[in-house]
Parts: C-alpha cells; sequence; structure tokens
C-alpha cells in the first residue's frame, strides 16, 4: 500500500506572502498618512481602571492649552471613554471620504463613541473586526500636520493593544499605573510586552496616589525598570463628574498634571 506524506501546501504558502504583503503596504501607507505628525504617544496600562484614559485627556488638553497641535486616537474601541471625559458636544464631519476629527477643548478627537448612536451600546467586535476599525479611524482620519497625537491605548497585552503597536510605529509608551501591588504586576507585563516591540518608554505616570490606595508604587517601577519617573496624581474627588478636563477647572490638579509634562521633556516647537 502506497502512503502519501503531506508536504508543503504551495497555495497556503502564496495566501501567507499575499497576506504578508498586505499588511505591509498597510503599515505603509500608514506611515506615510501620519507622516506630518512629529510625536505618536501611546498612553498604555496593564490593566482597566487605572485611570490611563483620564491621563491621556488632561495631557493633551494640557498640550492644547500651551499652544500644541495635539490630537488624541481613543484606540480603546470596545469600550471608548475618552469622550466622556472630554465633554465635548462637537462630533466628526465627513469630506470627500475623509473623516474631519471632532475638536474638544482644542484638541483633535476621533473615538468610537462619536459614531455610536447610544454611548451605553454594547460594541462586540472579534480581533479581527478591531484590527479593522482601527486602521480604518487611522487611515481615514485627517489628523493634518500636528506636533502630537496621544493614544488612548487599550488595556492589556492582546490583539488590539498589538494592532495599534505594529501599526501606528510609535514613538514612545506612557506607561499609567495605581500604587497597589496588583497594578504594578499588570503595568510589569505591559512593560514587559512594549520591550519586546522595541518601543522606547517615556515614562511612568502613578494614578490615584492617597492613602487608601497607597504612593510610591510608581516610582519604584520606574526605578526597577530604569525608566523616567513622571509624576503622581493624588486621588480626589475633583476628578468626580466634571464639566470638563479637570486640569481646567482644578488649579491643584493642574499643577500636578503639568509636572508630568514637564518631566516628559517632550520637544515640541510650540509648546
Amino acid at each position: 500500500m502506497q502512503m502519501h506524506g503531506h508536504g508543503p501546501n504551495p497555495e497556503a504558502g502564496k495566501a501567507r506572502i499575499e497576506q504578508m504583503k498586505r499588511a505591509w503596504d498597510q503599515k505603509k501607507r500608514i506611515g506615510q498618512h501620519l507622516s506630518s505628525i512629529q510625536n505618536k504617544i501611546a498612553v498604555y496600562s496593564g490593566k482597566g481602571g487605572v485611570g490611563k484614559t483620564t491621563v491621556a485627556v488632561n495631557l493633551a488638553t494640557l498640550f492644547a492649552e500651551r499652544g500644541a497641535r495635539v490630537g488624541l486616537l481613543d484606540a480603546d474601541i470596545d469600550c471608548p471613554n475618552a469622550v466622556k471625559i472630554f465633554k465635548g458636544l462637537d462630533r466628526p464631519r465627513m469630506e470627500e471620504g475623509r473623516i474631519l476629527p471632532a475638536v474638544m477643548h482644542g484638541v483633535k478627537v476621533i473615538s468610537m463613541a462619536l459614531f455610536q448612536e447610544k454611548e451605553d451600546e454594547a460594541i462586540i467586535f472579534r480581533g479581527p473586526m478591531i484590527h479593522n476599525a482601527l486602521t480604518q479611524f487611522v487611515e481615514l482620519s485627517d489628523w493634518g500636520e500636528m506636533d502630537v497625537l496621544l493614544i488612548d491605548m487599550p488595556p492589556g497585552t492582546s490583539d488590539a493593544a498589538l494592532t495599534v503597536t505594529q501599526t501606528l510605529q510609535l514613538d514612545g509608551f506612557i506607561v499609567v499605573t495605581t500604587p497597589q501591588e496588583l497594578a504594578i504586576l499588570d503595568a510589569k507585563r505591559s512593560i514587559n510586552m512594549i520591550k519586546k516591540m522595541n518601543v522606547p518608554i517615556l515614562g511612568v505616570v502613578e494614578n490615584m496616589a492617597s492613602e487608601y490606595f497607597g504612593e510610591g508604587g510608581g516610582a519604584a517601577l520606574a526605578t526597577e525598570i530604569d525608566a523616567k519617573y513622571l509624576g503622581s496624581i493624588p486621588l480626589s474627588k475633583r476628578f468626580r463628574e466634571p464639566s470638563k478636563p479637570v486640569v481646567l477647572v482644578d488649579p491643584e490638579i493642574r499643577a500636578q498634571f503639568e509636572k508630568v509634562l514637564d518631566a516628559l521633556g517632550l520637544s515640541v516647537a510650540t509648546v
């Protein structure tokens, strides 16, 4: 009886090569499309609920206050919260097949939330759909010339975070953590992913520092991974449903975010 071995499948090989070529072409297109943005910085955390979006929105708002041309891409596709924190009413517009971002407190904003009919609507996407939504947002959005694009990352180390990191050709990460032991552990996991992707870590921000959650964990983490410690944002009732980003309504919290922005030391001509 003759046995037939299973050799390489030429069609499968061709399909893989075509897929790699499409991915390369898309990355090249996106790189060219975003070439007028000086700095693409991801704000990232290992877990949800540590205030990553709060940090991203308030830093973006301060950049704009200082005169920088700044945008924020809410890349947390299934739980987009940036618009809620901006408290902005503007909406994106379509013009000749391009998405013109909404403008909130001087910041250009693109978020899945801006395309929902109801803000509490569940966005149920599998990995490939999240990838497609992210890449479409990036390719179709007309950001124009900008000094800084902050990317509010999805938490964790799964598909969505990998898609953003690989596709946008980021210039660096700001890692956000709270002082607790478990949050620090999850932050280390996200940092290990960043290191594997060979993207610089620009610094660590500790959020919700207080007698309840503790403090100093962010500084210790920065020392452990040999990264810059950008500063600590205290837990405050001022974060409870402000009418606009909290840096615009509370001088004390604004001062803490100003320290973070100064420590970041970003080379932006207009800031």
